[in-house]
């Protein structure tokens, strides 16, 4: 049965979100409303889906399938999230392809792009609380690390997987390493 609700899960969320960031707060969601996960492993599991090669949203139903279910609770959350998109996605090529010049198809365009941008800033905040704030309050190194990944990406111009690896690594020292030695 969890096989078919992992399907039906993810299924919603390829219908209902535009791929990418989009997706963590249906997936955050679903797997809080089911009870397969809580707020912080759906945090690590959006961390790990964002360090791994692939498409965000097949990460994260990869993951969360095979933590839910094992290997075919995550094989049941991929079929989900990619039936809709490719679906989708060859629907769309089809119109878009035929009515790219049409003023309607344009002023659509218009109103999706805010859209995705707000969807994206939303998960933003909603992840922020997760990452930067601790029961003791705001988590300074954190923020720290944030912040240097900030000026790495854009005065920088470093590659993501670079900050990635180089934010693993301070992660590591400062919440693994560091507390043991001075414990």
């Amino acid at each position: 049965m969890i096989y078919l609700q992992l399907f039906w899960s993810f299924l919603k969320i390829g219908f209902t979100s535009f791929g990418g960031l989009s997706m963590i707060p249906l997936i955050s969601s679903e797997m809080l409303a089911h009870g397969w996960m809580n707020a912080e492993e759906v945090s690590d599991i959006v961390a790990i889906a964002e360090m791994t090669p692939g498409p965000l949203g097949l990460n994260c139903a990869t993951f969360a399938g095979m933590r839910s279910a094992g290997l075919l609770g995550a094989v049941a959350a991929n079929l989900g999230v990619l039936m809709p998109s490719l679906t989708l996605c060859l629907l769309a090529a089809v119109f878009y392809n035929r009515f790219r010049k049409a003023k309607v198809m344009q002023n659509i365009m218009v109103g999706v792009r805010p859209t995705c941008l707000a969807m994206v800033a939303g998960v933003c905040l909603t992840l922020s609380a997760t990452n930067y704030a601790t029961v003791a309050g705001v988590s300074l190194p954190s923020v720290a690390i944030g912040v240097l990944d900030l000026v790495l990406l854009l005065v920088r111009k470093w590659s993501v997987p670079a900050v990635i690896g180089i934010s693993a690594a301070l992660g590591l020292l400062t919440f693994g390493v560091a507390p043991m030695l001075f414990a």
